[in-house]
């Protein structure tokens, strides 16, 4: 097959990963008012996902050994296109935290083996990797920066502005069918297991958690802080827009230097503290948008970092795809309590700041793990 049409199904897939997600935060205010919900019960709309990004991760290595690599993308994909189209049927509570749930599991199934997939494809070159990542901002970026402008103009209806992702998710889905086509996709593969005692991977999924935490937190609430500092309901989402948007040059490049260099720890770390810059920034009152560029700056050199150190780190797909379903199980798990813890400190005390200090500290403990993971080895030059 064509490298051009693979290229094309991991960016399609992966576009579908985050609109679920990120389509709710800039309507979470509206959606507080006009369905009486909690912060708490708000923030489950995040959390869920992102839970159940890590509870089911390792049920995609067990689907993929018995019906294939590509087929369980496939499923995967009907999953997260169902559970978005789903919220076009009634405007509820519990209809938001079911497709959650729906889209949350399609989400872990399609999220390791993407990275197997790449490990497959593309064996020496984990540089590919930025597509995957830079692929997944895109779709955040475009579900928030358009769901507020798609709600004014579909006369307030939360249902048309929540489910009109699925679209994205037919044309995926038609993309990859044509891998169904291919028997030999669908030979059985060698059984795998999680590498629960490669201290390497236990490090890398620690890791991947305090990441997934800081940056689902800020997805979630960037526009909530904006909007409790004096900023407007439509500059409130234009700041959780720039925060994405940041992210897909970022992830892009962020990949292929450190496969061309060999210095992770160079690019872990810098990322890391562009992050505590953003969260001072925030801390201090300072203007919110260079605080959100250095946030973006960090969450989109992170995120592709820790999808590509699995692929770097193994030798085989089904060993990347072990690895990435290992870090995405307990790190989503880890992640998950971050949106969450959030929402429970600001319904405890009305104010952002004592959150704003936990992040803080997650940031640094952060980038004490960094240091273990690059004190064992450095990964070394890599065809990009």
């Amino acid at each position: 097959m064509k490298n051009y049409y693979l290229l094309l199904a991991i960016f399609i897939a992966a576009l579908n990963l985050r609109p679920i997600i990120t389509s709710v935060a800039p309507l979470i205010g509206t959606m507080q008012s006009d369905l009486g919900m909690s912060g708490l019960t708000a923030s489950l709309l995040t959390t869920f996902p992102v839970l159940c990004m890590g509870i089911f991760a390792p049920a995609a290595t067990a689907l993929r050994d018995r019906v294939g690599l590509e087929r369980t993308i496939f499923i995967a994909l009907i999953l997260i296109t169902g559970a978005t189209a789903l919220r076009g049927l009634v405007s509820s509570v519990f209809i938001l935290v079911a497709s959650a749930l729906v889209g949350g599991i399609g989400i872990s199934l399609a999220g390791p083996l993407l990275s197997g997939f790449i490990k497959k494809y593309f064996p020496t070159k984990p540089g590919i990797v930025s597509i995957y990542s830079a692929s997944m901002t895109v779709g955040a970026a475009l579900a928030s920066a358009f769901s507020i402008p798609i709600y004014n103009r579909s006369h307030h209806s939360l249902t048309l502005t929540l489910s009109c992702w699925a679209i994205v998710g037919v044309l995926a889905i038609i993309v990859w069918s044509v891998f169904l086509r291919n028997r030999a996709n669908n030979e059985s593969l060698v059984r795998s297991k999680l590498p629960i005692r490669n201290k390497g991977a236990i490090l890398l999924t620690i890791f991947f958690g305090l990441m997934a935490s800081i940056f689902y937190s800020l997805t979630a609430w960037i526009s909530p802080i904006a909007h409790s500092f004096g900023y407007s309901s439509a500059s409130s989402a234009m700041l959780l827009t720039i925060f994405t948007i940041i992210q897909i040059p970022v992830s892009l490049v962020i990949p292929f230097l450190v496969s061309r260099t060999g210095k992770r720890r160079f690019f872990l770390i810098l990322c890391s503290v562009s992050e505590l810059v953003g969260i001072v920034m925030l801390l201090l009152h300072l203007p919110m948008l260079p605080a959100v560029i250095f946030l973006g700056i960090g969450a989109g050199g992170l995120f592709p970092l820790a999808l590509m150190l699995p692929i770097v780190e193994t030798d085989t797909p089904e060993e990347a795809g072990a690895w990435s379903a290992m870090s995405q199980c307990g790190g989503y798990i880890i992640g998950a309590m971050g949106p969450l813890l959030i929402g429970v400190i600001y319904d405890s005390s009305g104010s952002y700041m004592a959150a704003l200090l936990a992040m803080l500290v997650i940031i640094v403990a952060m980038i004490g793990v960094q240091l273990l993971i690059t004190s064992r080895k450095t990964v070394g030059h890599t065809s990009a």
